[in-house]
């Protein structure tokens, strides 16, 4: 048996694998409320107790940059060490990977089902593979090819400057330059930014706000479900919260268009993380894709990249239990 995790900072995933049956078939899985354990030991201990079986081995995507076999979570209080989750298990071998790291590890064996094509384009063989995934936060990694197989590689992209292509997008970084000192793209393009897309289009654009949608904010921690639901209502859709993932939308296109570009994403750009298959009709409109490919001189080399977008909820799970079985 091993043991992989999706270490997020609203949910952990942990679940068991069987060499014989992959890591597209767990054995059996339990999800976590992450900010409910002081620390994955604790958590990791609750589930063997449950599941009390001998480990080969295990390996943990986590939310947060990865250092010698040392995590910290991102938007969590928590420090990860390898050497700790090992003494955990028994001395099973174990391996971290930044959480983009395990989806781009579980490129290569994602099946058709597990993903919706928005342009085929024309794969270069062995060209490198860019991976964006706006959840919780937004991660960046990418692969390339080393002439047997594709390895992943993390990046902390989603933390690189938010750079405006109109004016609309200028008045949102004035905007927020009043909140952050640093404005990333993960303040405009992930779970906890959309809040201040949100702020944003009420504030300076519209001016309104759905008396509704205001009240179930005002009641809720967590602001981003209802603005996604009430923007991608079919029925009584919120203008405010329509028009902040109208916004969202274009800057996934842009900053993936970017990734593309830094990484030469001849292999094709993989759209990850738990928003994108929410928005799917939104980003399956023909304007990501001119807003992807509007990089100037080079617009014609984006029209060739393929894109996709992840179906796969548990992709970072699949790509643990590869990197734990491997």
């Amino acid at each position: 048996m091993y043991l992989a995790g999706d270490i997020g900072g609203t949910k952990t995933i942990l679940a068991l694998f069987d060499q014989a049956t992959g890591p597209h078939h767990p054995v059996s899985e339990q999800t976590f409320a992450s900010a409910r354990y002081p620390d994955l030991e604790t958590m990791i201990a609750e589930f063997r107790e449950q599941h009390p079986v001998p480990i080969e081995g295990a390996a943990f995507g986590v939310a947060g940059p990865v250092v010698s076999g040392r995590a910290s979570i991102t938007n969590l209080i928590w420090t990860i060490d390898a050497a700790s989750l090992s003494a955990v298990l028994n001395g099973a071998p174990v391996r971290l990977l930044n959480d983009l790291e395990a989806i781009a590890q579980s490129i290569p064996i994602l099946e058709p089902a597990d993903l919706e094509t928005l342009t085929v384009g024309q794969v270069i063989a062995g060209g490198a593979i860019g991976v964006i995934a706006p959840g919780t936060g937004l991660g960046e990694a990418f692969l390339t090819w080393d002439g047997v197989r594709y390895r992943p590689y993390p990046s902390e992209g989603g933390h690189t400057t938010f750079a405006p292509r109109n004016q609309v997008e200028k008045d949102l970084l004035d905007y927020l330059h009043q909140r952050y000192n640093h404005v990333s793209y993960e303040r405009v393009c992930s779970g906890i930014g959309i809040p201040n897309l949100y702020a944003f289009v009420r504030d300076r654009l519209l001016q309104r706000e759905t008396p509704a949608v205001a009240e179930q904010l005002a009641a809720t921690g967590d602001p981003t479900p209802v603005i996604v639901q009430a923007g991608m209502a079919t029925e009584q859709m919120c203008l405010v919260c329509r028009t902040t993932l109208e916004l969202f939308v274009d800057i996934l296109a842009a900053e993936a268009g970017n990734l593309a570009l830094k990484v030469l994403a001849t292999g094709g750009i993989y759209i990850g993380g738990g928003l994108p298959p929410r928005m799917l009709p939104l980003i399956k409109r023909e304007r990501f894709l001119q807003v992807f490919r509007d990089k100037g001189r080079f617009s014609e080399l984006l029209s060739q990249v393929p894109i996709h977008v992840i179906l796969e909820p548990k992709a970072g799970l699949l790509g643990a239990a590869a990197a734990a079985m491997s």
